[in-house]
């Protein structure tokens, strides 16, 4: 009983200073706020998916070159150099996708907002 009305009572001080805290916002900051949330998210999420397939690719790559390594130990500098320059391209590709997010993050064009946010 204890613990479930110090959760009740912390939950409603929680609330209760949270909507002191946002009763002061204009439209200007809130537009601010939520145009910085949107692009923080749309940002977190291209890279987790930009880099889900190349991350894959290069485990099936590394799996198949060191088969084809132990099937056949002669050929292992040719097979070696394939698998690098694939490895190149592979993770170009996820610094593509980190080039994107970090755009979205530091190009958008809400400046003026946020600087009127942070009190620039």
């Amino acid at each position: 009983m204890k613990k479930f009305l110090v959760s009740i009572l912390t939950i409603f001080s929680v609330g209760s200073i949270s909507a002191l805290a946002f009763a002061a916002e204009t439209e200007v900051t809130v537009a601010a706020l939520d145009a910085i949330s949107t692009i923080a998210f749309a940002s977190a999420l291209g890279i987790g998916v930009g880099v889900l397939g190349p991350a894959i690719a290069q485990g099936l790559t590394l799996l198949g070159t060191t088969a084809g390594i132990s099937r056949n130990p002669e050929a292992a500098g040719s097979i070696r150099l394939c698998m690098l320059i694939g490895m190149a391209i592979m993770e170009s590709l996820a610094i593509y996708a980190l080039v994107v997010s970090l755009l979205l993050l530091y190009a958008f064009p809400f400046n003026s907002q946020l600087l009127k946010l942070i009190g620039g």
